[in-house]
C-alpha cells in the first residue's frame, strides 16, 4: 500500500491539467455550456466543447471544406448512449430523419455499439437532442470523462440465459455509472425529465446507493464528484467464449458466470484494458486486461464502484495522456491495485473461474433466436449506412423497421443485426434488401471486407492524421488483388485501420493493423488473433499507403512458405517473431 501512497501523492502535488479547472467549475455539466448554446454563434468555446462531450457530441469541421481566410466549417458529431448495441424502432427512425434534416445524410454505426451523426449545425444542435430523448433515446455519457456506452454481445438469442444476464447487466452498469446531475435534462429539455431510453424503470437495482466508502458526502455526483473521472472509462458484459466484444480492451469486463441450472451465480472480472496511444511517446501504449478475480452477483455493483471510485481518486489528473486507469494498474501492479480494491470492498474477491477458450463471430446472415423467431446480421462496410450508388442500404432500413417495427442490435464490429423477425416476413425483408443491392449472405462476401474496420478519421474528426474510412475499401481491394496474385485469394484477415493511434478501432488487436501516422504514411502493426486475446506490436514506422503491395509481398511470400497447416496470418506471425520477419 506504500506504493499507492506514494503515487497518488506525487500526482496531486503536480498542477491539474486545464481541463480539470473547467469541470470544476462547470456546475455539475451546466456552463458555459448552457450559456453559449443560446448565442448566435457557430461553434462553443474550448471550455463549453469540454463539457458538450459529456452531453453526447464533439465539435468537429469538415476539412473537405477549409478555405484559406474563412472560418471553419463547424458541426457537430452525436453520439448515442445504447448499452449492448439496442435501438428500438422508433428510435432507429428518428435518427433517420434526423440525419436527412439536420446531419449528413449518413448514420455511423461505431466499434462500441453506439450511433453517431455527423454533420449537424450548432444552431440546431438542441432540437436534435431533444427529438432523441423523446424518441426512446439518449446521449448522455456518450462522450467525456466519465463511464462511455457499455458492451455486450449482439446475437439475441432467446434461450440463452447468459446472453439475457449479459445484455442486462449492460444496461445496469451503464445506469449504475450514468451522471446523476440534471443538467442534460436542464439544457436540452427546458427540465422535462422524461423516461427514455436512458431512464428505465425496470433497472431500479443497477440504481442502489452507493457504499460509504466511496461516496463523495453531500455530491449531487456522488460517485463522480464535480471533476468527474480523470479520463473516459469503458465497460462490457459478455458470456464465456464469446468475444465479440474484445473482452482485453476495457477498463472494466464482467463475464457471465452461471451454473449448470443456466442461473447467474456471478460474475469474472477483468481491468486495466484499453487502446489508446500517442506516436513518439513510449509511456504510452495500448494494454490488455489482467484477471481481477471473481464476484458474485449481490455484490457486483458495489465492486464496480468501488474500482470507479478508486479510478476517481488516484487516476492522473495532471496528464491526460497517462490518466486511463490501464495506466494507474501498469504503474502500480495487478497485485497491488487487487489489494486497494479488495482493502475498498471490504472483503477479498474469489479466484478467477476458468473460462472457454475465446471465439470471434459476427453473426451476419439468417439465424435462429431460439424462440420461433429469426434475426438477420448485416455487413455495413466500415460502419457508414448510406444510399451509396447502387448500394442503398440506409433507404432499405428505413422501409424495413417502418413496415416491421423491428428492433436493431448495432455489433462491436461496426455491423447491425435486425431481431424479432417473424418467419412469414423472412422474405419479404430479404426482397427490400436485395433491390436495394445490400448482399446479406455473408458466404458472398469478400472475408477482407467481412472482418475489416475502419475508424471514420477525414476529414471530420480532430485528431485524424490521415485518411480511414474513405481509403480502406481501396487498401482491401489492392491487398485482394496481391493475394490473388499469390495464389491466396481465399486467405482471410483481420485488418483494421485508423487515421490516428487513438485506436478506435482497436487496431491493435488485428492481424494486419494500419495507425496513421502521417499524410497518406502509416504504421503497420502485426500479430493479432482472429479471437482478439493477442496485442499486435509494430513492424514498420513509416509505411507510404503507395508502397503497400511492395511492403507486405515479402512478408506475405515468408508466410505462404513457412506456415503451418491451416495457421493463420496473425498466430504465424507470434510464432515466427517480428525480430525474424524484419530479416525476411
Amino acid at each position: 500500500m506504500e506504493r499507492v501512497t506514494q503515487s497518488s501523492n506525487r500526482i496531486s502535488k503536480r498542477k491539474p491539467s486545464k481541463i480539470e479547472s473547467i469541470k470544476a467549475n462547470s456546475n455539475f455539466l451546466r456552463e458555459p455550456l448552457a450559456t453559449e448554446l443560446l448565442q448566435e454563434t457557430t461553434h462553443f468555446s474550448e471550455a463549453a466543447l469540454q463539457i458538450l462531450k459529456f452531453h453526447g457530441s464533439y465539435q468537429q469541421d469538415n476539412r473537405d471544406h477549409r478555405l484559406k481566410g474563412q472560418e471553419k466549417d463547424y458541426q457537430m458529431m452525436l453520439r448515442t448512449r445504447t448499452p449492448g448495441g439496442i435501438v428500438p424502432p422508433q428510435f432507429y427512425l428518428a435518427l433517420d430523419r434526423l440525419s436527412d434534416l439536420y446531419g449528413n445524410h449518413t448514420l455511423r454505426a461505431t466499434s462500441r455499439q453506439a450511433f453517431q451523426m455527423h454533420g449537424v449545425p450548432k444552431q440546431t444542435l438542441k432540437i436534435v437532442i431533444a427529438d432523441i430523448i423523446r424518441s426512446m433515446g439518449s446521449t448522455l455519457g456518450a462522450c467525456g470523462d466519465l463511464n462511455r456506452n457499455v458492451m455486450a454481445p449482439a446475437a439475441p438469442f432467446k434461450q440463452r440465459p447468459d446472453y439475457a444476464y449479459a445484455w442486462e447487466y449492460a444496461h445496469n452498469v451503464a445506469n449504475l455509472f450514468t451522471p446523476k446531475t440534471g443538467a442534460y435534462y436542464e439544457i436540452w429539455l427546458d427540465g422535462d425529465k422524461i423516461i427514455s431510453g436512458e431512464e428505465d424503470p425496470q433497472q431500479s437495482v443497477a440504481r442502489q446507493p452507493i457504499s460509504k466508502a466511496e461516496k463523495l458526502p453531500e455530491s449531487v455526483e456522488p460517485l463522480y464528484g464535480p471533476n468527474y473521472l480523470p479520463r473516459k472509462f469503458k465497460c462490457c458484459v459478455t458470456v464465456p467464449g464469446d468475444n465479440s466484444v474484445d473482452v482485453y480492451t476495457h477498463d472494466i469486463s464482467l463475464v457471465v458466470i452461471t451454473n449448470q441450472a443456466g442461473e447467474l451465480e456471478g460474475f469474472n472480472v477483468l481491468t486495466g484494458g484499453g487502446m489508446g496511444r500517442t506516436h513518439n511517446k513510449e509511456d504510452t501504449f495500448a494494454r490488455l486486461s489482467d484477471p481481477l478475480g471473481y464476484v458474485d452477483k449481490d455484490d457486483v455493483y458495489t465492486l464496480l464502484t468501488t474500482i470507479g471510485a478508486i479510478q476517481r481518486d488516484y487516476g492522473d489528473r495532471t496528464n491526460r495522456l497517462h490518466a486511463r486507469m490501464k495506466y494507474l494498474i501498469h504503474d502500480w501492479g495487478i497485485d497491488t491495485f487487487k489489494a486497494k480494491v479488495e482493502a475498498h470492498f471490504g472483503k477479498p474477491l474469489q479466484p478467477f473461474r476458468e473460462l472457454p477458450p475465446w471465439q470471434y463471430q459476427d453473426f451476419l446472415g439468417w439465424h435462429e433466436q431460439g424462440d420461433g423467431k429469426l434475426f438477420l446480421g448485416i455487413l455495413i462496410e466500415n460502419g457508414r449506412i448510406q444510399d451509396d450508388g447502387s448500394r442503398k442500404l440506409k433507404t432499405a432500413l428505413r422501409e424495413i423497421v417502418q413496415q416491421f417495427n423491428l428492433p436493431l442490435r448495432l455489433t462491436p464490429n461496426h455491423n447491425l443485426i435486425l431481431s424479432e423477425i417473424e418467419r412469414s416476413h423472412r422474405q419479404a425483408i430479404t426482397t427490400i434488401l436485395v433491390t436495394h443491392g445490400v448482399e446479406i449472405d455473408p458466404h458472398h462476401l469478400n472475408d477482407l471486407t467481412r472482418y475489416a474496420m475502419a475508424c471514420p478519421a477525414l476529414p471530420t474528426c480532430g485528431l485524424a492524421i490521415t485518411e480511414s474510412e474513405r481509403v480502406l475499401p481501396s487498401v482491401l481491394d489492392r491487398i485482394h488483388q496481391l493475394l490473388t496474385q499469390l495464389d491466396m485469394a481465399n486467405e482471410p484477415l483481420v485488418i483494421r485501420m485508423t487515421g490516428c493511434p487513438n485506436g478506435c478501432v482497436r487496431p491493435y488487436l488485428a492481424e494486419l493493423g494500419l495507425v496513421g501516422s502521417g499524410p497518406g504514411t502509416y504504421q503497420v502493426w502485426l500479430g493479432g488473433t482472429p479471437e482478439g486475446t493477442h496485442l499486435a506490436q509494430p513492424w514498420g514506422q513509416k509505411l507510404q499507403i503507395d508502397q503497400l503491395e511492395a511492403f507486405l509481398e515479402p512478408l506475405f511470400r515468408h508466410f505462404q512458405t513457412h506456415r503451418q497447416q491451416h495457421e493463420r496470418f496473425g498466430v504465424f506471425c507470434n510464432r515466427i517473431g517480428l525480430d525474424n520477419l524484419t530479416r525476411i
